[in-house]
């Protein structure tokens, strides 16, 4: 139960800092929904010592929580600190997030391959969200709709740098891990890469660990 406890502590906390600082204009209301995405991630790092194999089921409890909140928060624009001002059918980031965080953490820690789980969610949360920042920052080509050389180049190499600290032996395989994930942020359509981004890597990450 402490695990739980902390855990829900820790999110509550980043979205509630998060909401803050958006309300003290010390970050737009976009930064401050980077700010959150980033944040977030960092739960798995939290989880890997808080969650026991022996229970993975523990460990899908806050993000099976934060399904049915995003949800309600996205259908009624609770937490705007966490949700696009502008709606589409697309704009479901946030319960994508959720989700993803749900069957990596059962998967994860049920086959006690929690680093290879890391390695999703960091990637998810810091490759993707700060690609779409300096993308935003920088003037660069743009690829494809919506991505820009920069962005896509930051996914890299923050992908590339979150995999060398979680496996740095492995440098080699963490470039071909943060070149296939720059690869899948790329080319997957506006609103659905936080599932395809941490689902895709999780699962080259098990084959290639």
């Amino acid at each position: 139960m402490t695990g739980l406890a902390l855990s829900y502590l820790f999110v509550f906390g980043i979205i509630g800092l998060g909401a803050v600082l958006d309300k003290l204009n010390v970050l737009n209301d976009e930064g401050a929904r980077k700010f959150i995405h980033i944040g977030v991630a960092n739960w798995w790092l939290l989880a890997m010592v808080v969650f026991d194999t022996d229970a993975f089921w523990m460990a899908a409890i806050p993000p099976a929580t934060f399904i049915v909140l995003n949800y309600i928060s996205y259908r009624f624009n609770l937490v705007k600190a966490i949700e696009r001002s502008e709606k589409s059918v697309n704009d479901l980031g946030t319960v994508y997030y959720a989700i993803s965080l749900f069957l990596i953490a059962l998967i994860a820690f049920y086959a006690d391959v929690v680093r290879v789980g890391a390695l999703a969610i960091l990637i998810m949360g810091y490759g993707d969200g700060l690609s779409a920042v300096i993308g935003k920052a920088i003037k660069s080509p743009t690829l494809r709709p919506g991505k820009t050389l920069a962005g896509t180049t930051t996914m890299v190499v923050a992908s590339f740098v979150v995999g060398v600290l979680l496996f740095p032996s492995l440098w080699a395989l963490m470039l071909l891990v943060a070149l296939f994930a720059g690869a899948v942020e790329l080319f997957t359509p506006r609103g659905f890469d936080n599932l395809s981004v941490p689902l895709l890597v999780f699962l080259l990450g098990v084959f290639i660990v």
